[in-house]
């Protein structure tokens, strides 16, 4: 799930999340995208039991600035707090934006910092009773997804109108559906070379296959098929070409495409070969069977697969 807000879109004050399903195994528990803060503030994401001032947290992340200059993991269980587990800032800088992705593990959340692994926390409590993602603090909050429940991600009302003179730099952000599947889109200026394409999503567990296409316009020529079928455990690639499909490329170091996780994938555009990343890793190339240039304008998603974001 991924919400973007408007620009210049700044009310104030804390968001509370309500987390589908809780926290399952696998799940990219929460991703945010914040401005830089203040030289002396704090902020904190909870995963919690509920949205509740009294609800437990499995997950307390509290950058703290100024004179402490520390990050402090923690978790709080029938009110109280366990011991703290502290990390140096960095990459934690006032005037510098930063994003914070936290995924679920059968052992511990695993937390990403702009990319970057930052630290690990081990469960103390059960992350299947997680059912609320909470945000406070001195910080501007841009960006917020939920990446791996095929259902939306509900934000609770605003508290009282005095609590927004507390936190004056906190935004909340604008919620944005998942987008609909088949998926088309148009390519802003066509496949040119140097243009990535990003797609991310959540595989179902029943999933039995999806597809991304490049294609030149609505029923052109497909220069890039990428087709993940999840029963036969392969990526299959391809083109379709004049209504005639090539021959199939299936050869991957590792195959990120598995059915109830999250992938994030990235289609870079080159000279000779599209240049396709998962997780940021390389996967494969592909040799252009056709040359791409401003024709190839549309994108297609279609299949097994809940779409959560796209970018250009």
């Amino acid at each position: 799930m991924s919400f973007v807000p408007a620009p210049g879109y700044r009310p104030a004050y804390n968001p509370v999340g309500i987390v589908p399903g809780g926290g399952v195994q696998g799940r990219r528990d929460s991703g945010m995208d914040v401005p830089p803060p203040p030289p002396h503030c704090r902020f904190h994401v909870n995963l919690a039991s509920g949205a509740g001032g009294g609800a437990d947290l499995a997950l307390h992340l509290n950058p703290r600035f100024g004179t402490e200059g520390q990050a402090v993991l923690n978790s709080c269980h029938g009110g109280e707090w366990g011991p703290e587990q502290c990390h140096d800032l960095q990459p934690f800088t006032p005037g510098t934006p930063f994003e914070i992705v936290i995924t679920v593990t059968p052992h511990a959340y695993r937390i990403l910092v702009n990319g970057s692994h930052f630290d690990e926390f081990l469960h103390r409590l059960p992350a299947e009773q997680v059912t609320a993602v909470t945000v406070d603090g001195d910080l501007e909050l841009t960006q917020l997804f939920w990446g791996g429940s095929p259902s939306s991600l509900s934000l609770l009302p605003p508290p009282s109108p005095g609590h927004a003179a507390d936190h004056p730099l906190l935004s909340y952000p604008l919620l944005c559906p998942l987008q609909p599947v088949p998926f088309v889109a148009t390519i802003p200026g066509g496949l040119i070379p140097k243009k990535t394409i990003v797609v991310k999503g959540y595989i179902p567990p029943d999933a039995v296959r999806f597809h991304i296409n490049l294609r030149a316009g609505p029923g052109g020529d497909v220069l890039l098929h990428l087709n993940p079928r999840l029963e036969e455990g392969v990526v299959v690639r391809n083109s379709l070409l004049g209504g005639v499909w090539g021959s199939e490329e299936q050869d991957l170091p590792h195959n990120p495409f598995q059915r109830g996780r999250y992938f994030d994938l990235s289609i870079r555009c080159g000279n000779y070969r599209f240049k396709v990343f998962a997780e940021g890793q390389p996967l494969c190339n592909f040799s252009h069977r056709l040359p791409p240039g401003p024709h190839v304008d549309t994108l297609e998603v279609e299949g097994d697969v809940v779409l959560s974001y796209v970018h250009f």
